[in-house]
Formats: C-alpha cells, structure tokens, sequence
C-alpha cells in the first residue's frame, strides 16, 4: 500500500515537472520578447530626443489639400544669338566678385557641390509612429502572458509541493507591478495615471518642450527614462527571481 502511494506520488511529481518544463519554456521566451519591446521604445525616444527623427509631420495629421497647378510656359526654342564666350574678354573683377559670395555665404558652395547626406533620411516621425504601435500591442501581450505563466508556475509548486515558494512567489508579484506600470494608463485616465508605455503623439507633444525649463527637463526625462527604467528592473528581478526558483526546485529533487 505505501509502495503504491510513493509511485503515485512520484508520478504526481514528474507530471508537475514537466509542466514546470512547459511554462519555463514559454517564460524564457517572452522575457526575451518583453526586453526587445523596451529596449525598442528606449530606442525610439531618443531618436526624437536627438532630432535624428524630424517631427514636423504628425502622423494624425490630414493630408494637404492639393493645389491646382498652374500651366507652364513653353520653353523657348528659338536660337538668341549672343555674344561669342570665346572671344568675349575675360573680366577680372566678375571673377573675383564671384570669390567674394562664396567665402561670406559658404553654404552656396556646398548647395553648389551637390545635396548633403541626412542620416536616416527615409526614417520620418510617421513610419516611427507605426512601429512604435505594433511594438506597444506585442508588448503589452506579451507581459500579460509573462504574468500568467508566472501565475500558473506559482500555482504548480504548490500543489506539488516543489519548493522555492519564496522565490516564485516574489516573482509574481514583481511581474504583477511591472504589468500594471506598464499599461498605458494615460489612454482612459488621462493625465490622472500614466503607463510606462507611451503613445506617439504623447511624444510628439513632449518632444517640443522648453529646454530651459529645468522642472519641465526632469519630468521629461522621469518620464520617458526614469519610468522606463523602473519597469525595466522590475522584469530582470522577476526573471531573476524565477532562475533561483528553478535551482531551488532542482536542489530540493537532488538533481544539482
């Protein structure tokens, strides 16, 4: 009878492991999601913050109405007869006028070489905005079954008694803030609560602000930065806090 109760047991046991299995495979991978997601966002804040990104054209904005364009004159084929250039005198003082304008206005010289290079010149602020959309639809999915993985590996060690509570449990409960920090709160309260994740016109709006307002510059930065920030150590804690929940669980099977 005790045999039968030690090999139920047992298989009760390697049952719940290979579940642990599972959702330590999916929660792996959507760490890893999660942490490209924000570091994608990071990314794309300072591209505005830099001026790399121009953010003139506002990707809400309707498109411009077209203006009637109005007839060209036909070129001229007629043949104006002119002075010959190669026995017209050469004036001295045309070309020395000409030297004049290039060194008082230099940029007609470059004008002249040819157009200068603008980096990242086929990024604008409207393709940014999309890519700043989808990234913050696979983010916020992707953290939320983050949480319930953690959720269900909490609930598997303990009902099989696997050990590491403490860890797990922590684990929860840090990925738990770090969901609710990172909702993007500020689309149904508005200014009353906002989420780590912003939207692109929010960004369009903070991206003109006074930068001699020094109030203004620390909640900029606390905003876009520190906040991220925040929810960023939040995610590695948690992730932490399940690998020592997987030892802890190896450790107590006498597997490590």
């Amino acid at each position: 009878m005790d045999n039968q109760k030690e090999s139920s047991q047992l298989l009760d046991t390697t049952d719940c492991l290979e579940a642990v299995g599972v959702f330590r495979g999916w929660k792996n991978f959507l760490f890893v999601i999660v942490f490209l997601c924000l570091l994608a966002l990071q990314v794309a804040f300072w591209l505005v913050n830099a001026d790399v990104v121009a953010t003139g054209d506002d990707p809400n904005a309707p498109a411009a109405a077209t203006q009637p364009v109005e007839p060209q004159a036909e070129p001229l084929t007629g043949i104006v007869r002119g002075p010959d250039l190669a026995t017209a005198p050469e004036d001295p003082n045309a070309t020395r006028d000409v030297e004049i304008i290039i060194n008082a206005h230099p940029d007609l010289a470059e004008e002249a070489s040819g157009p200068r290079h603008v980096p990242l010149e086929a990024l604008t602020f409207g393709r940014l905005a999309l890519a700043i959309r989808i990234t913050n639809a696979v983010l916020i999915v992707s953290a939320a079954v983050y949480f319930l993985t953690l959720l269900f590996c909490l609930k598997i060690s303990l009902v099989a008694r696997l050990g590491g509570i403490n860890h797990i449990c922590r684990a929860f409960f840090l990925a738990l803030i770090m969901l609710v920090l990172l909702l993007p709160w500020q689309v149904l309260f508005g200014r009353v609560a906002v989420g780590a994740i912003f939207l692109p016109k929010e960004l369009l709006a903070w991206s003109d602000i006074d930068t001699s307002n020094t109030f203004r510059m620390v909640l900029y930065f606390l905003r876009f930065v520190g906040y991220w920030l925040l929810v960023f150590l939040l995610l590695i804690s948690a992730q932490i806090r399940t690998s020592r929940w997987t030892r802890s669980i190896l450790r107590r099977l006498e597997v490590i």
